[in-house]
């Protein structure tokens, strides 16, 4: 049986993709305990955290997924993007322009003369994560909704159910799957998320593996970090486990609400789009206004484009073989799953195993190749997902054709399988230069010394308090994330168009 040429490119991949936790099972066996009542300490801020955002998530995404997908407004499309929009800022960078922005002495106390509480500890960690989480939730409800036939709700309003009933008791029960989706999502990402916790002080898992890093705790920090990967792993089995419930695609429904009730959905959402997208501008335009450009050196936007670049290549480059090698056979869809595995491994517990991988090779240590390779560990399953897909869609007829007039099948590669796939190639490599281009963890541990991004230039503001320097790689980062989520809602669409 021919090996197919694909496979130990993907088979590569994969064993790269499962060293990091074979590094950390070796540097925490020399850690003296499992675990400690200060590990209860963080496992119970973890957690809470965690199921805060969530229930926070659920309460704002659900409620908008209805309105986005049945209640019809004006300019409908523009309030999708609107309620989408959080995703593009990091969330790092929410909880630093809302820390700066509330409490005395803060921005809102200077420009507007009133004091406001503060935005600190487990409070404000959960009230930034579920501002910038909830589309999450939203995004894969609606898509729930979408697929719904009107005619039940329309049978029990017939039947006499008020249309609030009918909500509780015929459409969230078809869409609990979705909504379960959205949730896991918004879990996950509360958990590997480290800026958040870190610049609202407090101490989760992502936040005191970073301390123990910096006190030179590895064995320590390795071991934190394996604990937050069983809990993360134990999730990211709860979402393979969900099942989206298919239905017959029929007519959807189609709310038209009153002046009043436009009025009253307007004053009920404003406040979370202003906290979450309003107040973090406004403040990046503040302090720009304040400070300028004077104080920010242009070649730490080059420095992250730079890395972020060499990792989309890369990326691409490993990407189309494991695509391939998934559409091939068993073996090969095995291989592929195993790299998506990065993809659920925290960037900061990425970063402790390869800081660890490169003490023992120093020929990597603090190099750039190292935090290329990180990236491209973290982020191959965005272009992995997305070469597959534009494969899937190519008709296998016409290689098989250029097969039976005489081409080798490099050649049908070369000539017809890469050229109709490049818009796939090409909208992977942009989703891993993106997202390399918002990592924070693996940066922080991994770069280069000298070598500072966006990223990490925001954070080394943020702990010597020149707050004001903060505008220009602030707003920066949200055009890039912005970018970002323009490609992935034009896939979403294009998708759509497609079945």
């Amino acid at each position: 049986m021919r090996i197919p040429a694909s496979y130990p490119m993907a088979l590569l991949a994969a064993l790269l993709a499962l060293a990091p936790v074979y590094i950390l099972i070796t540097l925490a066996s020399d850690a003296t305990a499992i675990f400690d009542s200060h590990n209860l300490k963080i496992l119970g801020n973890t957690l809470s955290l965690m199921v805060l955002t969530v229930i926070g998530s659920i309460l704002i995404g659900v409620p908008l997924a209805f309105i986005s997908a049945y209640v019809q407004l004006p300019f409908k499309k523009l309030w999708l993007v609107l309620f989408a929009a959080p995703l593009a800022i990091p969330s790092y960078i929410g909880a630093f322009t809302l820390y700066a922005a509330f409490g005395p002495g803060g921005e809102i106390n200077q420009l507007l003369g009133f004091e406001t509480p503060p935005m600190y500890g487990l409070t404000g960690a959960a009230i930034v994560m579920t501002l910038y989480t909830f589309p999450f939730v939203m995004l894969t409800t609606r898509s729930s909704l979408l697929s719904l036939d009107a005619s039940m709700v329309n049978a029990a309003r017939t039947l006499g159910m008020s249309m609030t009933m009918s909500v509780f008791r015929v459409i969230l029960p078809r869409v609990v799957n979705g909504i379960a989706a959205g949730s896991l999502l918004v879990a996950l990402y509360t958990l590997s998320d480290f800026g958040t916790p870190a610049m609202m002080r407090l101490d989760t898992f992502t936040r005191v593996i970073y301390v123990e890093y910096n006190a030179f705790g590895l064995s320590r920090a390795a071991m934190l970090s394996l604990q937050l990967m069983v809990i993360v792993g134990f999730l990211l089995f709860m979402e393979s486990q969900i099942k989206t419930a298919s239905e017959r695609h029929g007519r959807p429904l189609m709310l038209f609400p009153t002046n009043g009730q436009k009025c009253m959905m307007l004053l009920t959402f404003a406040p979370i789009l202003i906290l979450a997208i309003c107040l973090p501008l406004g403040i990046f335009c503040v302090w720009l206004a304040r400070d300028g450009f004077a104080n920010f050196d242009f070649s730490i936007a080059w420095n992250s484009a730079y890395a972020s670049g060499l990792a989309a290549i890369v990326a691409v480059i490993v990407a189309v073989p494991v695509a391939h090698a998934a559409l091939t056979g068993k073996a090969g869809r095995i291989m592929e799953r195993v790299t998506y595995f990065g993809f659920g491994i925290p960037g900061i517990v990425m970063g402790t195993a390869l800081v660890y991988g490169g003490l023992q090779l120093p020929m990597l240590y603090q190099t750039l190749a190292l935090l290329v390779i990180a990236y491209v560990l973290r982020f191959l399953p965005l272009a992995v997902g997305s070469v597959r897909t534009s494969t899937e869609h190519l008709d296998s007829s016409l290689v098989k054709s250029a097969r039976v007039l005489g081409a080798s099948p490099r050649e049908a590669f070369l000539r017809i399988t890469l050229p109709l796939t490049l818009r796939g190639i090409i909208a992977g490599a942009a989703l891993v230069f993106l997202e390399s281009m918002r990592e924070l963890e693996a940066t922080l541990l991994l770069g280069p010394t000298g070598f500072e991004t966006l990223s990490t230039y925001l954070w080394r503001v943020y702990e010597a308090g020149y707050f004001g320097r903060a505008a220009i790689p602030g707003l920066l980062l949200v055009v890039i994330s912005a970018c970002g989520l323009a490609i992935m809602l034009s896939g979403e669409k294009r998708s759509q168009l497609e079945h």
